[in-house]
């Protein structure tokens, strides 16, 4: 029996909107008019790496039961009731509301595992305003937008932390787990001649003609470390292009659907080309999913001056990459084999270092260094007081400061302990999230 999700929220929040996004289709009505949805709306799809039925329920409203929004209320209780997990989605962008804590006290009391979902986080300051959810008592919330598909590699990492692994998957739990795998990147940069390599077989077509790859694959492989390896689907390509332009679209929706599922990304670079916007913009998604990237830098054996070809990558990432700082880059021929056997040693260190944790004791002295060493500035003539920093999660390493008026730090300030964080713990090429939490909040430490 597939395990339930059920989505919740007050009307209007996004909740259709995250349920199409999260089965990949449009099953749901979505409509900026409160109410659209007024029954339940299910289907499966996978989350997190696990299939799941997804329920879309009708908004949750303070109303009697003989109403209409009495009985939709009733239907979405009953949801809850069948759930082996909730998504409770507020709106960040408008802020909390007396039903959003209503609801949320109301869920605490159930007993079934629930995720605070932040939805319509999209924009610079999209993840500051998912912070006021933490008032609601429901653990840390997730910064997502439905509409334009940011951050969901969270949910999906939030979802398969907590639902159980699939029955015919059960002997993969543990340290034997397959390492998800994605490898991405521009139509004929040569993706699945480097896949043919790692393989050491010919399981895909190859050939001249940018997106030969259209159909879904699965494949699992021991990988030269000796672990296992599972690639996540990259495929996607499944409509005839007639123009180049709709091809790199193509080529990015499956690029973006295969990151939501990875944990460490290959990013292919045609070396005679090198890194252009079309792989950059590749390069941020992985860096906004919090994936761990290692650059394959392809056909290095057709690059006559191979100095000043790495030279002008060098500056395209420090110059345009500074939020992956020290990314792996490993040069390779997929056509003939040279190099490849570096690249998985590669992948290895970079999820070793995307799930690694710094215990408290340790990054709190380093924290007290980097106060010491640099202030953080007045802003609007206050002062801004840190007091310590914790990591409460890996897969990316996420720090949380605290202190008084900690949310106001400005972004250099954060650059500068994210800069040194990577810098103190040897931890290059994988993002780092840092969340700042005014002594306002409730579980933050109360001002003495």
């Amino acid at each position: 029996m597939l395990p339930t999700i059920a989505i919740l929220g007050r009307p209007n929040v996004g909740k259709s909107s995250l349920f199409n996004r999260l089965v990949g289709r449009k099953i749901a009505i979505v409509d900026d008019t409160p109410g659209v949805t007024r029954d339940r709306k299910e289907g499966e799809t996978r989350i997190g790496g696990r299939k799941v039925r997804l329920l879309d329920t009708a908004g949750l409203e303070e109303a009697p039961p003989e109403t209409i929004q009495g009985r939709m209320r009733a239907s979405s209780e009953a949801a809850v009731r069948e759930a082996d997990l909730v998504l409770f989605v507020v709106d960040a962008r408008s802020g909390l509301t007396p039903g959003d804590r209503a609801f949320a006290t109301w869920l605490r009391r159930q007993a079934v595992p629930v995720l605070l979902v932040a939805n319509k986080t999209e924009g610079r300051l999209g993840g500051q305003a998912a912070l006021e959810a933490y008032e609601l008592g429901l653990g840390d919330p997730i910064p997502v937008s439905a509409e334009h598909g940011d951050g969901m590699g969270g949910l999906h990492d939030a979802v398969r932390e907590i639902l159980p692994e699939e029955a015919p998957e059960e002997e993969e739990a543990g340290p034997d787990r397959p390492l998800r795998l994605a490898i991405i990147g521009r139509p004929n940069a040569g993706k699945s001649t480097l896949l043919n390599a790692l393989l050491g077989e010919e399981r895909m077509i190859t050939g001249p003609e940018p997106g030969l790859t259209r159909d879904s694959v699965a494949v699992e492989w021991i990988d030269s470390t000796g672990g296992k390896v599972r690639l996540v689907d990259t495929a996607g390509l499944r409509k005839k292009a007639r123009i180049e332009q709709a091809l790199e679209k193509m080529s990015a929706a499956a690029s973006i659907a295969a990151l939501k599922e990875c944990e460490v990304a290959v990013l292919v670079l045609d070396a005679l080309l090198g890194m252009e916007e079309q792989e950059l913009r590749l390069a941020r998604l992985a860096e906004r999913e919090g994936r761990a990237v290692v650059i394959a830098l392809n056909k290095w054996d057709a690059v006559e001056d191979r100095a000043a070809a790495r030279k002008r990558l060098e500056d395209v990432l420090t110059a345009s990459l500074a939020q992956l700082k020290g990314i792996a880059v490993v040069p390779l021929s997929a056509q003939t084999g040279r190099g490849v056997e570096k690249l998985m040693p590669a992948v290895r260190a970079a999820y070793a270092l995307w799930n690694r944790r710094i215990p408290t004791g340790e990054l709190n002295r380093w924290f007290e260094a980097m106060l010491s060493r640099h202030a953080p500035p007045l802003v609007d003539g206050r002062r801004i007081k840190l007091r310590y920093a914790t990591m409460p999660k890996a897969r990316p390493p996420t720090l949380v400061v605290f202190g008084t008026r900690a949310e106001d730090l400005p972004e250099d300030y954060r650059r500068y302990l994210v800069n040194g964080f990577r810098e103190a713990f040897d931890m290059p090429g994988v993002p780092v999230r840092l969340q700042a939490r005014g002594t306002s909040n409730p579980y933050a430490e109360a001002e003495g």
